[in-house]
């Protein structure tokens, strides 16, 4: 295979990022050997994919749940002077915003899943309902916690916190790159298959798992014990969508069963 050429590779950026795409059959004049081919597969992918109305999308709702999560922490707490909150809002929302860019770039269709993303089952619905009490109920706590100083936690279980945070958004990330058919609904895509390797070699749903320690570390970092008490209503709460999540795949993803028979640990290995 021959490499590419040393004057393609800004050439082929231009082409990419300065809105030349659709200039494809002249692109494709470039593409001489095996590597420029797949380039110009991906650009024709980006393309289809990566618009601007999914652009707008995916900043419309980041920039409100920045918002909404600013309101429900500092006005609860009375005061901007919170600064386990300014330190949670920045690990959580710079980290989104990186797996943001990412996935625009990378897999603009898995980024378009997760944003219009609709529980179709009743019970998932309640379940998704429920999860967001908890949130709204973590927030608000943590702000009251900061507010009456009911029990405010020590700054090196604050720091520790965020360092599992962030661990946990690493696992995250990770499960993305491990799964392309993830998605935050309950169901079986087309040509979906089961992913064994990796993460999934472990544990059957790593997701959960990364969710888990990005949940709990949040009211950690917010310094407040009461709102970590809430937080573990989440723990019932994701194991009843795992069993329902598990009966659809078994039913409708060829090879799920025996892929429960190989990896016997769910969320946390040798534990559950």
């Amino acid at each position: 295979m021959k490499l590419t050429p040393h004057w393609f590779l800004p050439l082929r950026r231009y082409f990419l990022f300065a809105g030349f795409t659709k200039s494809i059959p002249l692109m494709s004049l470039f593409c001489t050997n095996e590597r420029n081919k797949l380039f110009l597969h991906h650009v024709i992918y980006m393309k289809k994919n990566m618009t601007p109305k999914l652009f707008f999308q995916a900043i419309t709702k980041f920039l409100a749940g920045l918002v909404l999560v600013g309101a429900l922490l500092f006005v609860p707490a009375g005061t901007f002077a919170y600064w386990q909150a300014w330190l949670f809002i920045g690990i959580l929302f710079v980290a989104m915003f990186v797996a943001g860019i990412i996935l625009m770039f990378r897999n603009p269709e898995l980024l378009r899943k997760r944003l219009d993303a609709k529980e179709e089952q009743n019970e998932q619905k309640w379940v998704v309902a429920l999860s967001g009490v908890l949130f709204l109920a973590m927030f608000v706590v943590a702000g009251l916690n900061c507010r009456f100083l009911w029990w405010m936690l020590p700054n090196w279980v604050v720091y520790v916190a965020a360092g599992l945070f962030l661990l946990g958004y690493v696992l995250y990330a990770e499960v993305l790159r491990e799964n392309v058919w993830l998605s935050r609904t309950i169901e079986v895509q087309e040509h979906q298959q089961v992913v064994d390797t990796e993460l999934y070699g472990i544990v059957r749903h790593p997701m959960y798992a990364a969710t888990l320690v990005l949940f709990l570390a949040m009211p950690l970092v917010l310094a407040s014990p009461w709102s970590f008490l809430v937080m573990l209503f989440y723990i019932p709460v994701i194991a009843k969508r795992i069993r329902n999540e598990e009966v659809v795949l078994e039913q409708g993803l060829d090879g799920y069963k025996e892929y429960k028979q190989r990896v016997k640990y769910k969320v946390i290995p040798f534990i559950w």
